[in-house]
């Protein structure tokens, strides 16, 4: 089944050529079905990039799901025009009495500063406490699975030496959990951060599973045992190409930046990177679509 965005979102243009089963709301509202609600919350400067990237994983599902964008009011986003944001995107507190099947919060690019010290903080930690009564499951992605970590269960992020770049390999620590259903034991998965979390502060912690460490030990993806939270820490859902621009824009600015390890050809900037996770991005997003908003959600909120 398809996901249902507006027609005149720039990232419907892109997913269709891409063959992405998207509907338009004059369509879907002729289906005699109950669509998932998703609410994304994105925190990504690019915001156009990301809806695309979180859309065209969510379009991949024998699902109808409807896709509420918003964006964090305490906070002048600079990257994206204010008609897009007018357009297209909600506040929360013009949400706040809904209920939603899932939410997905983006990562930001905030993570060398104290959580307290970003400007959407508060707002943040209002929406993540609404979650709890409102949302049926939360994905969090990148700083956003930090957030959740440090405001949830009181672990916090440390900086790393030089930024963690590239495309990186991961095994799985439990293969029972569903979330991770259709998982190879190692896989790919890109990152790009300069903090992580202690894997031995997750371990200790009673109300987590973790799920898949990287090459270095670090945490991946965790599990809230009461199924309400997943944390991502790395980018299952960057294109090909992100990485590499993200590369070239530090280097623009003058930035000591590492090349992307594991991601360019050769080792090479100059050749074009292969997308080497695409699989494992569908599969985690089909699952969690499945398996946690789905089939745990009530047909009728009360």
């Amino acid at each position: 089944m398809p996901i249902k965005i507006p027609k005149q979102l720039p990232a419907h243009d892109i997913l269709e050529k891409e063959n992405v089963f998207i509907m338009d709301e004059t369509r879907a509202d002729t289906q005699d079905i109950r669509p998932m609600e998703i609410v994304i919350v994105n925190l990504m400067p690019e915001k156009e990039r990301t809806e695309t990237q979180l859309m065209r994983l969510l379009g991949n599902s024998p699902l109808q799901v409807n896709v509420t964008l918003i964006h964090t009011a305490s906070h002048d986003s600079k990257n994206v025009s204010q008609s897009h944001l007018n357009q297209f995107y909600d506040t929360f507190d013009n949400i706040r009495g809904s209920r939603y099947d899932g939410m997905i919060i983006t990562g930001a690019p905030v993570e060398l500063l104290p959580f307290e010290e970003v400007d959407y903080w508060e707002e943040l930690k209002e929406i993540m406490d609404w979650s709890k009564t409102h949302v049926t499951s939360v994905l969090h992605i990148c700083w956003g699975a930090q957030a959740a970590l440090y405001h949830h269960y009181g672990i916090g992020k440390f900086e790393l030496p030089r930024k963690c770049t590239g495309v990186i390999s991961h095994t799985i620590t439990d293969t029972t959990i569903r979330l991770v259903r259709g998982f190879d034991d190692e896989f790919l998965a890109p990152h790009s951060r300069y903090t992580s979390v202690a894997a031995e502060e997750i371990n200790a912690n009673e109300a987590l599973i973790p799920l898949a460490l990287t090459e270095d030990g670090d945490p991946f993806l965790m599990l809230s045992k009461d199924e309400k939270h997943v944390m991502v820490t790395g980018h299952l859902e960057y294109d090909n190409k992100t990485l590499a621009d993200e590369y070239y824009r530090d280097i623009n600015k003058g930035l000591e930046t590492d090349i992307p390890r594991n991601y360019f050809p050769n080792d090479n900037p100059e050749e074009k990177p292969l997308n080497r996770w695409r699989s494992h991005a569908h599969l985690l997003f089909s699952n969690w679509l499945n398996y946690y908003v789905y089939q745990e959600t009530p047909y009728e909120w009360k």
